[in-house]
């Protein structure tokens, strides 16, 4: 099976990684030049997903492609370009191949911290957030299958952590202590996998990829106290500015397991615990910045 990875990135790189070596023939896509590090066991050739012109010069047969790109934190045309255009392209040049979009749960807008289901509104209120729902609606027409995964930690990347471990973490003040939904990066990389291989249940499906055990930021930062035995962050007002929109929810990702697939880090303190390489990067990137 020849699967298209189109986005080489913290997601894509050791996706493509993991299918090649699960004895999948991989081509991944990188919008830069790729440098001499990019290429292992698989090809990686620099296509912008947003020219419809480069994808129609690709030289390639695949059984399924998977859209992991990313904006680069871009704004409004970043987002129409890589996933708008981007899908649109894909879908149009490999009319009737399976396509899978890695999309995001802050289509959700819901702030009251409930639990939210594939099946709960999702009708964001940022531009953004509408532009990534326009990419899911066009791609699910075509049969397409959209994932939207919660935030992606795992080694050198933890928001969370990082800001703990470097003494910069604040506890948002308030009666309110909003729900964080993670999902470590080899648990996103084992579902995209799992329904890669059952082309049945994934045909235009929406599926949540999180760890399904949300908790809230202000338990996060004083379990992570108690772990490290390091003092409490101190309170200060929530931001909510932030980029991926102020939202309060738990998502449930009951969907998924009835699909017959579980993480290995079924939250974010068993990987805390136990993914030693989490840590210890985080700790590394910490003390650089001191």
């Amino acid at each position: 099976m020849q699967i298209l990875i189109a986005g080489h990135g913290y997601l894509g790189q050791p996706l493509a990684e993991h299918l090649a070596a699960a004895g999948h023939e991989v081509v991944a896509l990188t919008k830069h030049e790729p440098s001499e590090s990019d290429h292992r066991t698989y090809p990686v050739h620099s296509c912008d997903v947003s020219n419809r012109q480069e994808i129609a010069d690709l030289n390639t047969s695949p059984d399924a492609i998977v859209h992991c790109a990313s904006s680069n934190r871009g704004g409004p045309d970043a987002y129409r370009a890589v996933f708008r255009d981007g899908i649109r392209n894909l879908s149009s040049h490999f009319s009737g191949i399976p396509v899978f979009l890695t999309s995001s749960t802050s289509v959700y807008p819901q702030t009251d911290g409930s639990v939210v289901t594939e099946e709960s509104a999702s009708k964001p209120d940022r531009e953004t957030g509408q532009i990534l729902r326009e990419a899911e609606d066009m791609l699910l027409g075509n049969g397409g299958t959209v994932l939207r995964l919660a935030g992606i930690y795992g080694p050198n990347r933890s928001v969370y952590l990082k800001r703990f471990l470097e003494g910069s973490a604040t506890i948002e003040s308030g009666e309110v202590s909003r729900f964080l939904n993670q999902i470590h990066v080899e648990d996103a990389i084992s579902a995209i996998h799992h329904l890669l291989d059952r082309p049945a249940l994934a045909k235009s499906q929406i599926y949540n990829v999180t760890d399904g055990n949300p908790i809230t930021q202000r338990a996060c930062f004083e379990w992570l106290a108690e772990h490290f035995d390091k003092p409490v962050p101190p309170e200060s007002p929530a931001d909510m500015n932030r980029k991926r929109a102020w939202t309060n929810k738990q998502i449930s990702n009951e969907k998924l397991k009835s699909a017959g697939w579980k993480p290995e880090y079924p939250d974010f303190f068993e990987a805390v615990k136990h993914d030693p390489e989490l840590v210890l990067s985080l700790r590394e990137v910490s003390s650089e910045s001191d």
